[in-house]
């Protein structure tokens, strides 16, 4: 009963720390007396609301106390991230730790499990549209994967027969009601009982295409460190879907980018593609309902919105060391209208928050809970900054520079365009525009706000599929 409650009050403590945060540093700078004998500017908005307003630049304390603020939030959340890191690999403990690397490289020490195979499991739900594709990336690997397996979920459509046609294997799910989890769950017990160290088993979705290349990387990994427990794709979107398409790969760019910065070290294993040491997914099964959260024999916790999340934090929890290299890219299908986008942002979101208010603050969630934190004071930050964009619009008879914030601006527009870079003059361009990337941020913003409601008030869930249409060379082959 209190994980239960707990799990519904996370959203109302994450919006309180981040609005307690948000209205201590205002309380900080409205506290403060302008130097004497200036004095403020007066406008008049619609005639019935006076605002006092300064063009002067903040005080240089102000301006330095909110750097040295953010400098040491951003340094004592990587300090802690690096510490807890460090204490995982380090540690010996075989009940709470079971995958660290010490743990891991004593007991495999001079045992040679043969070369590293791997065993692809793609979940598909009447996923005609897209499955050829994923098969014909997945085969035409350098390194072609020893097996394939569709796990088809109560499909109705051709799924089956593509897959059939395309030469792979097909495990269908029987009885299933806990949608991909609940299917992959019934294919990882029939597979994991037969698998040795070195049988990697892969899990993509049926909307993937590996970029040449993934699987030979991945192998390299696993071959050259006994200790790796996972490795999870770096991917950005497909083309197409006009302004929205853009926003999404975008949005993309700038996540791999900021992994392949951290080297690696990897916030999510992306359903997308991830591949995994049959140990490591063994271990999960064995500790669930015991040290981390879920029914015991399950590698998937099948209450869980997001899977992927869910399942990267179980295993962080059980100290495992787990990438995402820079060189295992693949391509994922974009969400095609707002609608369909909403629906899946929202049940990202709701499952960020459910996954950590289902296993509380723990050392390995620290920065889980640290990032829901930061988007929170970002959404409050983004509305004052555009309620503020308003009200001075209002407020001023005639237009003013503020030389100041333009400069602070112009960084900030800097820092926008080069994080996308890699994507080409469209991405530079809408990152230069700056105004149509914030709207889709207030977007998001109003998903996390919506998360969080639908989490304190109890709401249901819903999964949100979201059917693609056939292609014509899908259609022949079906």
């Amino acid at each position: 009963m209190e994980d239960k409650w707990f799990g519904r009050a996370v959203g109302l403590v994450v919006a309180s720390v981040a609005g307690g945060a948000a209205a201590l540093l205002w309380f900080a700078i409205a506290s403060g007396k302008p130097p004497e004998g200036e004095v403020p500017v007066e406008g008049l908005i619609l005639g019935v609301w006076n605002v006092f307003y300064d063009i002067q630049a903040p005080a240089p304390r102000v301006f330095l106390a909110a750097v040295a603020l953010a400098l040491l939030s951003a340094a004592g959340i990587a300090m802690l991230e690096r510490r807890v890191a460090n204490k995982s690999r380090r540690s010996s403990n075989h009940l709470i730790n079971p995958l660290a690397p010490k743990i891991v490289m004593a007991a495999t020490r001079g045992v040679f499990a043969g070369p590293v195979t791997v065993t692809a499991l793609i979940p598909a739900y009447n996923e005609e549209a897209s499955l050829g594709a994923t098969l014909s990336s997945l085969l035409a690997q350098s390194h072609r994967p020893e097996r394939v397996i569709v796990v088809a979920d109560n499909c109705t459509d051709s799924t089956v027969a593509i897959a059939r046609a395309h030469g792979v294997e097909v495990f269908e799910s029987q009885g299933n009601h806990k949608k991909k989890a609940g299917a992959l769950n019934q294919a990882l017990k029939e597979l994991l009982g037969d698998q040795g160290d070195n049988d990697i088993v892969m899990v993509l979705d049926a909307d993937t295409r590996l970029d040449d290349g993934f699987l030979e990387a991945a192998v390299a990994r696993f071959t050259n460190d006994r200790a790796l427990m996972a490795v999870g794709g770096l991917f950005y979107g497909e083309e197409g879907f006009g302004l929205l398409g853009q926003f999404q790969r975008n949005e993309y760019i700038r996540y791999s980018r900021q992994i392949s910065r951290r080297r690696g070290h990897v916030f999510v294993l992306t359903g997308t593609a991830s591949m995994f040491r049959p140990a490591a997914l063994r271990a999960v099964a064995k500790n669930r309902g015991a040290t981390i959260p879920g029914n015991r024999g399950d590698v998937y916790d099948t209450a869980a919105l997001t899977e992927d999340n869910e399942l990267t934090i179980a295993l962080k929890s059980l100290g495992a060391l787990i990438i995402s290299p820079s060189d295992c890219t693949v391509v994922t299908e974009l969400m095609p209208t707002v609608a369909t986008l909403w629906v899946q942002r929202l049940r990202w979101q709701r499952g960020a928050l459910e996954n950590i208010g289902a296993y509380g603050m723990t050392p390995p969630t620290l920065r889980y809970w640290a990032q829901q934190l930061g988007i929170g004071y970002s959404v409050i930050a983004l509305s004052a900054f555009i309620l503020l964009l308003l009200i001075t619009a209002l407020s001023v008879d005639t237009w003013i520079w503020f030389v100041f914030w333009l400069g602070l601006g112009s960084v900030f527009v800097a820092e926008r365009v080069v994080s996308v870079w890699a994507g080409g003059w469209r991405a530079r361009l809408l990152a230069l525009a700056l105004f149509p990337e914030l709207l889709f941020d207030m977007f998001l913003d109003f998903v996390y706000v919506k998360g969080i409601v639908d989490i304190t008030l109890g709401r249901q869930a819903a999964w949100g599929h979201v059917p693609h249409a056939m292609p014509d060379e899908a259609l022949e082959v079906a």
